[in-house]
Parts: structure tokens; C-alpha cells; sequence
């Protein structure tokens, strides 16, 4: 069976790193602003897309 990085969390960004659980690469940020403009590079380095799932998380991911 081939596991796909598709089927994954590439990586969160947040201002609060006990809201994400352990086994994700986390980004920490110390705001709002910081947080939008790492998560916009990221879409771009991983070819992913970034969701904002809270006002303190985005979650990278390809879908």
C-alpha cells in the first residue's frame, strides 16, 4: 500500500501552539498578520492550500 502526502497535514500555523496536536510541523507566530503571510509562503513553497480553521490556526494541505 503507497501512502500519499495528499492524505496529510503538511503543516499548521498558529499564535497558539497548544491548540495544535503534536506529530504536525507547527508553525508559531506572534500574531494575526504573521501567521496569514507564513501561511500564504507555505501554500506556495508545499504546493498546498491553506484553511483557517480558527483565528488562531491555519492548516496546510494538497488536496
Amino acid at each position: 500500500m503507497t501512502m500519499m502526502i495528499e492524505n496529510f497535514i503538511l503543516a499548521a500555523v498558529t499564535t497558539n501552539p497548544k491548540k495544535v496536536p503534536s506529530g504536525t510541523t507547527v508553525f508559531h507566530c506572534e500574531d494575526q498578520k504573521e501567521m496569514e503571510v507564513i501561511a500564504t509562503n507555505l501554500e506556495a513553497i508545499l504546493d498546498g492550500i491553506a484553511h483557517q480553521l480558527t483565528e488562531e490556526i491555519f492548516i496546510i494541505v494538497r488536496h
